[in-house]
């Protein structure tokens, strides 16, 4: 696992942007939460990809407080991501990821950046904005974190498949 984090907003190197691509805010009720989860997870084994209805409910009963937004490319779904409110003015980007059919089409640098500056602006008091990544995510993922202006605070050896890998870490049961 790598942890990454930026601790000023100042910190973020913006990708250039890209025509039709916008963050949308997402309803953590809508189906579309767990659609998009399994289909992007799918590739890299997340277990979003595999999880029954009941984990489901649990991973949603952990963090009640979660908030979705939705890249949208041309009005077309193209990702998902997620965030957590921490205490002391922390927000991890608990989930970020494209869906397979807009992977490599030019739009993770600045699908990226827009959810930065979202949880830059998710409260007024936000002093830091972290995720955590792993070597099963897409490997462009961890370069993309850092072009954007994360810097690495931690490391830990080792992979579990199946458990906290979701686009930059998702909590498995």
């Amino acid at each position: 696992m790598t942890y990454v984090e930026m601790t000023a907003p100042d910190q973020l190197k913006p990708a250039a942007p890209v025509p039709g691509l916008v963050l949308k805010p997402l309803h953590r009720n809508s189906p579309l939460v767990v659609d998009i989860q399994a289909r992007i997870g799918a590739p890299y084994g997340w277990r979003s990809a595999s999880r029954t209805s009941e984990e489901w409910l649990a991973w949603f009963a952990e963090a009640p407080d979660r908030t979705f937004w939705l890249p949208s490319f041309e009005g077309e779904p193209a990702g998902i991501i997620s965030y957590d409110l921490h205490p002391g003015g922390e927000v991890e980007i608990e989930t970020f990821g494209l869906l397979p059919e807009f992977v490599g089409r030019g739009l993770g640098g600045f699908a990226l950046t827009l959810g930065i500056q979202r949880a830059w602006e998710l409260t007024s008091s936000v002093n830091r904005v972290w995720l955590h990544t792993s070597t099963l995510d897409h490997p462009h993922a961890l370069p993309n974190y850092h072009r954007r202006g994360f810097r690495t605070f931690r490391t830990e050896a080792g992979e579990r498949q199946g458990a906290r890998t979701v686009g930059t870490g998702e909590t498995a049961p």
